[in-house]
């Protein structure tokens, strides 16, 4: 990350410099939304998607907070999704000059997705790569359809205009386009409608939410929390794009979602009025005595990061296959040794949030358990 941050500060628009980037992942705040729904769950669509918050250089934000800052950087193409390239959001723009503010600012960036070109890797049965063509006056960016032959299609062409700005055409709207076949990330806007502008008491008094319900709101700590396909996800507060799940499926429906007062706030008087007064967000059944706190995270954050580093996790898995074939060299490839792990807080190395196979069965939820000493 220093490595990019130095490249691309030593490399700056005004001298006429332009860096394309490949990654693995795309940044938070590419606009690229349609993902798989495990992702947001799981809490990995973004390039250092558990980093953090509030700047720290390994936070999820450090990415698109240098596209801001280095018009330099014109492209960025990432895959990781297993999706074709026929979808609205396969390509982003640059939305805002950077003085009219950061959000939903892009710098002077295009992110494209780019798909999968074998069968075996598909997850939409498209298969897709990109071709990048450099012109006198900017680039174009196209799509090789496998499945017909290689068949070119022309999807962006992009001319620019001076170091710091670009002009953008769209291609006109190609046949294979299909919007709605696929899982969609909804990205709050505040043109959308759909905003609560002050969560205080019980949010869907009129109703229970399910998968069709959309809506947002800002907590007093400045989280965005909102709701979309029947799950209650955190949102970046800087871009707006899904952090992951905070409450899943089955633990919201039919219940009522309030925004309360926590800690008892006393009287304040004077400046100490300014502090922003801490919220809970609670969860309870009409006619029943239960109710559900919703806790943030330590580090302030609230979606459930549910499945762990997977770098971690091979580490560990490796562990435990050398101290079986340790156990076998030392008393013989007869014996089946049970190899167990002892760590914490963690309680499993399994990595998936579904159910192997079965995506409409939660292998994890986020129900809540009694976390009070027992008596």
């Amino acid at each position: 990350l220093a490595w990019f941050e130095r490249l691309v500060s030593e490399h700056p628009s005004e001298e006429g410099w332009k860096v394309f980037v490949f990654t693995h992942a795309p940044p938070i705040g590419s606009g690229l939304r349609v993902l798989q729904e495990n992702h947001v769950v799981n809490g990995c669509c973004w390039l250092n998607h558990s980093g953090g918050k509030n700047g720290d250089p390994r936070t999820t934000t450090k990415f698109i907070e240098l596209v801001r800052r280095h018009r330099c950087i014109k492209a960025w193409f990432s895959g990781h999704f297993h999706l074709g390239q026929d979808y609205q959001d396969s390509i982003t723009f640059p939305t805002i000059p950077r003085e009219e503010g950061p959000y939903p600012n892009r710098g002077s960036c295009v992110f494209a997705q780019v798909g999968c070109m074998t069968a075996r890797s598909t997850r939409d049965g498209k298969r897709h790569s990109r071709i990048v063509k450099g012109t006198k006056d900017g680039f174009e960016i196209c799509t090789i359809n496998h499945k017909k032959g290689g068949e070119l299609r022309l999807d962006a062409t992009v001319t620019y205009d001076d170091a710091s700005h670009e002009s953008i055409v769209m291609a006109h709207p190609h046949e294979d386009y299909d919007h709605d076949l696929w899982f969609q990330a909804y990205t709050p806007a505040q043109e959308d409608g759909c905003y609560i502008s002050s969560p205080a008491g019980v949010l869907n008094a009129d109703g229970t939410w399910d998968e069709k319900t959309v809506c947002w709101w800002h907590m007093s700590d400045g989280a965005v929390l909102g709701v979309h396909d029947g799950m209650i996800i955190e949102y970046d507060a800087s871009t707006l794009a899904p952090l992951g799940m905070v409450v899943s499926k089955d633990e919201l429906a039919g219940r009522k979602v309030a925004v309360i007062d926590a800690a008892l706030n006393p009287p304040c008087d004077g400046a100490e009025c300014d502090v922003p007064k801490e919220q809970a967000l609670v969860l309870y059944d009409d006619g029943d005595e239960g109710v559900t706190v919703v806790q943030p995270n330590e580090d302030g954050s609230y979606w459930r990061k549910i499945v762990r580093n997977k770098m971690h996790r091979m580490r560990e898995q490796r562990r435990v296959k050398a101290a079986a074939k340790w156990f076998k060299d030392k008393y013989g490839d007869d014996k089946d040794p049970e190899v167990l792990s002892s760590w914490g807080p963690y309680t499993s190395t399994v990595g998936q949030v579904y159910r192997k196979n079965d995506l409409a069965l939660p292998a994890i939820s986020t129900r809540a358990l009694d976390s009070s000493i027992p008596k």
